[in-house]
């Protein structure tokens, strides 16, 4: 995932990674500050930083911490979900003067081992080969939690499926018979009207 979004100097901005469990997740990102003399974002916020804070489906804080106007932040998730990843600048200046748009251009690789292509180069073929297989495994292994996920995702869903299809059957069985009921009880009624007024 690699993007970019705007914020204001004192604005928080938060996305959402589904991720499944024991993922390694690692971000990087560069923050820029719009000059307004030259109508363009400066290559860098020198003196500024972000608070980067990470947040896990049942609502701890899994990462908060300061970095620079660049950097790169990691974590590992421990449980299956939806991990919430929210960028602030560190600005102390007020709302009223704050009013600085910031660019922030950010890349986040799920679940993957980056291999050091220099230490690859240093060693001999047998030993490039050995490391690229390890890396390939380990993708391998990625894979096929990522399947497991969704697969436990696909499970989750039908049984919320299963369940709601048993209770509208209910529901309609419960109609069904509160319609009979009150059918019986007006033809009782009028039957009993009818002898009644003698009129049968």
């Amino acid at each position: 995932l690699a993007l970019y979004f705007h914020i204001g100097e004192r604005e928080e901005k938060c996305i959402i990674e589904d991720l499944p469990s024991d993922t390694l997740v690692v971000g990087n990102y560069k923050v820029q500050r719009w000059d307004i003399r030259t109508h363009d974002f400066l290559e860098s916020a020198p003196g500024l930083g972000m608070f980067v804070t990470v947040t896990t489906p049942s609502g701890e804080v899994l990462l908060s911490k300061l970095y620079g106007p660049q950097g790169t932040f990691s974590f590992t998730s421990y449980l299956s979900g939806e991990h919430i990843i929210c960028f602030q600048s560190n600005s102390t200046r007020f709302a009223v003067i704050a009013g600085s748009k910031l660019r922030i251009h950010l890349d986040i690789r799920v679940g993957e081992h980056f291999l050091d292509e220099s230490a690859i180069q240093a060693k001999d073929k047998v030993n490039e080969v050995n490391v690229r297989l390890e890396h390939l495994i380990e993708q391998i292994h990625h894979v096929t939690k990522e399947q497991d996920y969704e697969r436990e995702r696909e499970e989750k869903f039908r049984k919320t499926s299963e369940e709601t299809n048993s209770n509208i059957l209910w529901w309609a069985v419960v109609q069904t018979l509160i319609l009979i009921s009150i059918g019986i009880w007006q033809i009782k009624s009028l039957r009993d009207f009818f002898i009644s007024k003698k009129l049968v």
